[in-house]
């Protein structure tokens, strides 16, 4: 409901005055035209040679695998990771650890993208979503967009070099939080959408049950629940059965170590390359999880504006599920859109240094340890059962930490002039 997020700095017009814009036009060029070529570098590399001689597979692979298998009829193959490793080799794919534990749902989306060529699938929809991410992006901050994009840069190489879904799943993040900005229960559609990784939409379905908006809810419900149900009705009732052995072999693969945990951002995997057992990691995840959640619950009893609540409810629920990638972080860059005016006219200097970093660290850390295993092992390094330390999960704690401090204090009179 309105009356229990609103504040009177809601209004764009107010928070704009408060803040000040960071204009960085050359900035945005710069980052934009980086963008453009690492994306069509990507797509000429997948195109040649054609996917019956490829050596490495990256994560688009594993979307066009569960395409074709769902235009085989065999969908439920991708979900048990002896199978799909057998439809692998089957589609001329090399052996590679790519368990596949996408709901239902996803399986429609990526499905016809398996009709097209590698690299033009691949152009279509990292391009795509890529261009659609950064609409959104200017949306929500269009007087900082290009701080932004610096903020959050090394998950936007990562996740055009992997071809992972994040700019979809931060372009449906960012979409609902337009329409929440605006009390609007369209918000419920793009939250709907988000069936196919529900994981990082748990704060939002907190934040509407607080705030008692059942209709933003009943729409979000009735998206998932048709999509759903159209999934089942395309891939056949077994699918889902299929989906849930393979989230508990995903389940048991997690707590074995065998996913690179030193790109995952959760807290778990901090713990887990630390040396503790998967039980302590499971344990430290979910009190992370429950104390990202509770500052969510007290934005929304001190009430808060609604800007400040719904980026940080987008900021906090990177924070809930042990199973969360660096490609996963568009999603920050949401969150800090819509908290970059408060945040502009409450920190110090030292403190826009310290989210940099601490952003930087959350996206980049993975991007780095990567490049270090492959100057170390070759292209083969990462299947050679090195595991370095994780740390974006703490750089991402760290974030949270500061950001509510910050937004804890009243406006400085002075206006910083840099994010």
């Amino acid at each position: 409901m309105r009356t229990a997020l609103a504040g009177a700095s809601d209004d764009p017009a107010v928070a704009r005055s408060v803040a000040g814009p960071i204009r960085s036009p050359l900035l945005q060029r710069v980052i934009f035209s980086l963008l453009f070529v690492l994306l069509v570098t990507k797509a000429i590399e997948l195109t040649w040679p054609p996917l019956g001689r490829i050596t490495v597979l990256i994560d688009f692979d594993a979307f066009l695998i569960a395409g074709r298998l769902v235009w085989r009829g065999e969908v439920e193959q991708a979900y048990h990771f002896t199978t799909l490793l057998l439809a692998q080799r089957t589609l001329g794919a090399p052996d590679t650890f790519l368990p596949w534990t996408y709901p239902p749902v996803f399986n429609l989306v990526v499905a016809p993208f398996a009709l097209l060529p590698r690299g033009l699938a691949y152009l279509l929809f990292t391009g795509g979503t890529l261009a659609a991410y950064l609409m959104v992006l200017r949306r929500l901050a269009p007087q900082h967009l290009g701080a932004l994009l610096a903020l959050v840069f090394p998950t936007l190489i990562v996740t055009i070099a992997c071809g992972q879904n994040g700019f979809l799943s931060g372009s449906l993040i960012g979409l609902a939080c337009l329409h929440l900005a605006r009390h609007d229960p369209r918000a419920g559609l793009p939250l709907g959408l988000m069936a196919i990784k529900p994981h990082l939409a748990v704060g939002f379905a907190l934040q509407a049950a607080m705030t008692r908006d059942w209709r933003t809810a009943l729409i979000a419900a009735g998206v998932a629940g048709a999509s759903a149900a159209l999934a089942t009705l395309v891939l056949g009732p077994s699918v889902w059965r299929a989906f849930l052995g393979g989230v508990a072999e995903a389940g048991a693969f997690l707590e074995q170590g065998l996913y690179p945990l030193f790109r995952m951002i959760s807290a778990y995997a901090v713990v887990r390359t630390l040396g503790a057992s998967a039980a302590v990691a499971m344990a430290v995840q979910a009190c992370v999880a429950f104390l990202a959640l509770g500052l969510v619950a007290l934005a929304i009893r001190r009430r808060m504006p609604t800007r400040q609540v719904i980026g940080l409810t987008a900021v906090a629920s990177l924070l809930v599920s042990p199973y969360a990638y660096d490609y996963d972080l568009p999603i920050l860059g949401v969150g800090l859109a819509l908290l970059a005016p408060d945040l502009m006219a409450r920190t110090t200097a030292r403190e826009r240094t310290a989210v940099f970093t601490l952003a930087w660290i959350a996206s980049g850390w993975g991007l780095a340890m990567t490049g270090a295993l492959r100057v170390r092992y070759g292209e083969e390094g990462l299947a050679l059962g090195a595991m370095p330390l994780s740390l974006a999960g703490v750089g991402l704690v760290g974030l949270v930490g500061l950001i509510w401090r910050v937004l804890q204090r009243p406006p400085a009179q002075a206006v910083p002039e840099m994010l």
